[in-house]
């Protein structure tokens, strides 16, 4: 990626996205974050355009005016459980938007390269016949469009899945939730202790800030139409991650374990591809876990 090249950064609100445009800007690329209400922006120092992703004329507005070299493509709906009582929602925000976006693409600027941000959520239509949940099939859907239009239309896309992200900034993953309620108990205010139902349970925790190198990678040298995996490759029990946060709090964690008789075997995410790209993730599990409470402890702190 060259200095002053255009990226257009899609969900630039998002906890992701906020990382994404800050990197990129830092590297000197012309970042364009893609909001849905600019009044709502909460990017600094970069050019701001305002889309409705669902609008298929909106979305071809938009890549006529900016025309970018590179898109990172970060919209879109995750909550499993709001998947299940929306799911036509889940579908326009994942697929349907994707769609707009790379048809958009066919028509005004085909010459743009693209990273399609995934989910590891998605399931293997060879050997699944049905996905667990509606969330699962919208990103899986997206994948197969994402690849369709490569081939059919000689696109320049890449699909990457990531696995658990982590790290400072406003998130509603597991680390985010048990670290806000560590920061109440820390001054003194009602907390909501949160129940872990199986301490067994392993994740792949990756920091966002990795995962935005990665992404930065992939620009550089990923290849068309490939998937590919970017987690850490280590794998951590829910279990360990209350114990880790103990370490970094005088205070009791508000976490509620419940008892487990399973031993789930830990998750190994084969990252090779990336590795070969020349990415390797450089923030420990345990830094990610510092940061998140840093940022939630001066977020309190900002209060007073």
């Amino acid at each position: 990626m060259k200095s002053k090249s255009k990226l257009l950064i899609t969900g630039a609100n998002g906890f992701t996205g906020q990382h994404a445009c800050n990197h990129f800007s830092k590297q000197g690329i012309d970042v364009i974050a893609v909001v849905r209400n600019k009044n709502n922006a909460k990017i600094n120092n970069v050019k701001v355009e305002c889309c409705d992703l669902t609008n298929q004329t909106s979305v071809k507005e938009l890549i006529y005016k900016v025309k970018p070299e590179y898109i990172l493509h970060l919209a879109g709906q995750n909550h499993v459980k709001e998947s299940w009582v929306n799911p036509i929602m889940i579908m326009e925000a994942n697929v349907m938007s994707s769609l707009y976006l790379l048809d958009a693409l066919r028509t005004e600027h085909p010459s743009c390269k693209v990273v399609i941000v995934g989910s590891a959520l998605q399931y293997d239509i060879l050997q699944d016949k049905y996905p667990p949940h509606p969330y699962s099939l919208s990103k899986t859907l997206q994948s197969l469009v994402s690849e369709s239009w490569s081939k059919l239309y000689n696109l320049d896309i890449i699909i990457a899945h990531p696995n658990n992200l982590i790290g400072p900034g406003h998130s509603k993953g597991v680390c985010s939730l048990i670290a806000q309620e560590i920061v109440k108990t820390e001054n003194e205010m009602p907390a909501k202790p949160i129940t872990i139902s199986d301490p067994c349970i392993h994740r792949d925790f990756l920091d966002v800030r990795d995962a935005v190198k990665a992404y930065e990678t992939l620009f550089k040298y990923g290849n068309n139409n490939e998937i590919y995996k970017i987690a850490s490759g280590k794998s951590h029990s829910l279990g360990q991650l209350v114990s880790k946060y103990q370490s970094l709090s005088p205070k009791e964690v508000p976490v509620t374990v419940n008892k487990s008789n399973t031993k789930e075997a830990p998750i190994r995410v084969d990252v090779s591809k990336m590795k070969a790209l020349g990415w390797v993730p450089g923030i420990s599990f345990e830094t990610s876990l510092k940061d998140i409470l840093t940022f939630y402890r001066q977020l309190e702190d900002q209060k007073d």
